[in-house]
């Protein structure tokens, strides 16, 4: 009797568990599909790329100067005394140390590039975050994959894709053609 009793919770046990487990849905979305569709992300990458350009065109008139300044240098070499060519070595040295000053404070690795992205494109992050996971919570999704980056997905069946599904809920309208 034990032992029927014993087979007849595992049974049940087990089934629940099958049952718990075909509920789990998994899907997924193309976080660059989504970012491409979102305007503020474009605005965004607009005024990144304006900021960046105008940034490196800084660098490249000191890196400019410094050519200039060591062409004059070869040019006039012969005619300063050792204290002047010393001199003038030290102004190109200064001149670099500036370029390369610049560059690590506009885009080293917590630059102000760095800084002004977060700004700008952190808080659309966070509202495409905020969109999945409520799409998750209720779609009962016990997983949601991100296929952007990187090949991490062999295959995926396109009726999981939720990347329109979170632009939807971002007040974004596509249309399929």
């Amino acid at each position: 009797m034990m032992k029927y009793l014993v087979c007849i919770l595992s049974f049940f046990l087990f089934g629940t568990l099958s049952l718990n487990a075909q509920q789990q849905r998994y899907g997924f979305v193309d976080t660059s599909y989504i970012l491409d569709h979102v305007p503020d992300y474009k605005s965004a990458q607009d005024q990144l790329n304006e900021i960046s350009a105008k940034w490196q065109s800084e660098i490249e008139s000191v890196y400019l100067e410094i050519k200039n300044l060591h062409a004059k240098l070869r040019k006039d070499q012969v005619f300063l005394s050792p204290e002047l060519r010393s001199k003038k070595e030290k102004e190109i040295l200064q001149k670099e140390a500036l370029a390369q000053k610049l560059q690590n404070q506009y885009f080293g690795q917590n630059g102000a590039l760095y800084k002004k992205r977060q700004d700008l494109v952190r808080p659309i992050q966070d509202d495409i975050y905020d969109a999945i996971k409520e799409i998750a919570k209720a779609g009962n999704y016990g997983m949601i994959i991100d296929k952007a980056n990187g090949p991490t997905i062999i295959y995926s069946n396109n009726k999981f894709d939720l990347s329109d599904k979170v632009l939807y809920k971002l007040g974004i309208r596509v249309n399929k053609q």
